[in-house]
């Protein structure tokens, strides 16, 4: 065999290997990229589980449970309520952060899906490589975020591990549609900086994070109702201290953050293969 077949076919044979695995390609990309932050990555991690879990359990809780018995709100104490919250909610902050510049930035600012795209590697592919890497960055995130609950006492449930596993699902089902919609973007003129103050804050102050949704007047309950944070943390406090809701409910908000994830991802996936393949 010739030089030229050779080469011919070590060719062939690496462009059958990328596109089976360019997808893992795509997140070991974007895991290089993270190392460029990795400071910021563990200092939030670490720090945020910290500042916010002394700050409600030995500041505000303590209030709380002064003024209101150890069994403030729900039947535990309000650390216990409001941990799980917590907890979806650095979910939510690492989908806010990873899905959207990160996403103008290879589509725009320094155009690298192009790159890939040029080589054996679907437009498809970067997606789910995005979606692999921001669920590793993610698991991480909340599996430590765990710990520190665990630390200060604030999961009474042996199945509260499973919190962790609510909390990814939620921070995907919302961070794949806000994907998808960065994907859509092709000028930054504050859309994203809109959808921190007018999407996610609203979200963190009416889905039942700091307190019962219930409390809130009915015109305003239903912001919870269709919040991905909402959901995850009915379902994180399900698992974290068990509680009392309908199996149905939990099974809601299962659905509903999959077909979140699932209508985002996909979405997501048809706007990457509409840019890309001019």
């Amino acid at each position: 065999m010739s030089t030229l077949e050779t080469a011919a076919d070590d060719a062939i044979r690496a462009t059958r290997r990328v596109r089976r695995w360019g997808s893992w390609y795509v997140a070991e990309h974007r895991f290089r990229v993270m190392r460029s932050y990795a400071q910021t990555v563990v200092v939030t991690a670490i720090g945020n589980p910290v500042i916010y879990l002394y700050a409600m359990g030995v500041g505000l809780a303590t209030l709380v449970d002064a003024n209101l018995g150890p069994d403030a709100v729900a039947g535990v104490s309000y650390l216990a309520f409001v941990a799980p919250a917590l907890l979806a909610s650095a979910a939510i902050t690492v989908a806010s952060e990873e899905f959207t510049y990160p996403i103008m930035l290879g589509f725009k600012w320094n155009p690298v899906f192009y790159g890939m795209n040029a080589a054996p590697i679907e437009p498809g592919q970067i997606i789910n490589g995005i979606v692999i890497s921001v669920t590793a960055r993610m698991l991480v995130t909340c599996g430590i975020y765990y710990a520190f609950m665990l630390v200060f006492g604030a999961v009474p449930s042996p199945a509260g591990f499973l919190a962790v596993f609510a909390a990814l699902l939620t921070g995907l089902g919302f961070g794949a549609v806000l994907m998808a919609y960065t994907a859509t973007l092709t000028e930054d003129t504050g859309q994203l900086a809109m959808v921190m103050r007018f999407v996610i804050l609203p979200m963190t102050l009416f889905s039942g994070t700091f307190f019962p949704l219930s409390v809130l007047p009915g015109w305003l309950q239903w912001i919870g109702w269709i919040s991905p944070l909402w959901h995850g943390t009915q379902l994180s406090r399900v698992f974290a201290y068990g509680a009392e809701e309908p199996i149905w409910l939990s099974a809601l908000h299962v659905l509903y953050l999959a077909a979140l994830l699932g209508l985002g991802w996909t979405w997501a996936r048809r706007v990457a293969a509409r840019r890309l393949n001019r």
